[in-house]
């Protein structure tokens, strides 16, 4: 079976022809059983069975035979029988050798297929270790990874005395902050109360003057009607 090569789309492509047979696959299997059961090595010439039937129906009809000195005959074909028989059954020995010869080696096969089927477990059992092993692996370097990025980020931040210097002065601004928030708080408490204070001033200040303003009205008035009264008599006079 010959192997050509071509050039497909700048890539170099085997193609491998398909097999021929002289047989077709299935009259083939008819063949070698056929063989099997005549014990026929080759295709052509007369199957060995049946020669050695023919062999053993000539001795027969001839020891069959009646009333003839037949001896030297029968002598002859039964020596080709035997002869044949022993042709025979050497095919038969060389089978049952290779049989058993066949049968040893199934019988290492088996177990070389035992040992290649424990093996593969034992490489599948491994495969299946390596995986979570690669799985942790992952994991672990995943960590590590998370673990320098901090560890960068944590690097890039000022040094710890700098963080709680800035941390007091900015306590120290709140503090403060704080104390001017309470002093402001209690100046416009303060300012309300006084602004409340004058308020009252102003109204009572305005009260008085209204009260003031009613008394210098009711005295105006009695001093006109005093007037009034002294001024009617002297017209009358």
């Amino acid at each position: 079976m010959s192997v050509k090569s071509r050039r497909i789309s700048g890539r170099l492509e085997t193609v491998v022809p398909k097999p021929t047979y002289a047989f077709d696959p299935v009259d083939d299997d008819k063949i070698i059983r056929n063989r099997l059961l005549t014990r026929t090595t080759t295709t052509r010439g007369e199957p060995p069975l049946k020669k050695l039937q023919k062999k053993f129906t000539s001795f027969v009809l001839e020891v069959d035979k009646e009333g003839e000195d037949n001896y030297n005959d029968c002598n002859r074909l039964a020596k080709a029988f035997l002869q044949e028989l022993t042709t025979f059954e050497i095919p038969l020995l060389k089978s049952q050798a290779v049989v058993e010869a066949n049968v040893r080696e199934k019988e290492s096969f088996d177990e070389v297929k035992e040992e290649t089927e424990r093996q593969i477990r034992e490489a599948k059992g491994e495969i299946e270790e390596l995986k979570k092993q690669l799985e942790e692996s992952k994991i672990e370097r995943q960590h590590k990874e998370e673990c320098e990025t901090i560890r960068k980020l944590i690097a890039a931040q000022p040094p710890r005395s700098e963080t709680e210097k800035v941390i007091f002065e900015l306590k120290r601004e709140i503090a403060e902050l704080e104390a001017e928030s309470t002093a402001s708080w209690r100046l416009l408490e303060l300012r309300k109360k006084q602004f409340a204070l004058l308020l009252h001033v102003v109204d009572e200040l305005q009260n008085t003057m209204e009260d003031e303003q009613k008394s210098l009205v009711d005295e105006i008035r009695t001093a006109v009607e005093d007037q009034r009264n002294t001024t009617e008599p002297m017209s009358v006079d």
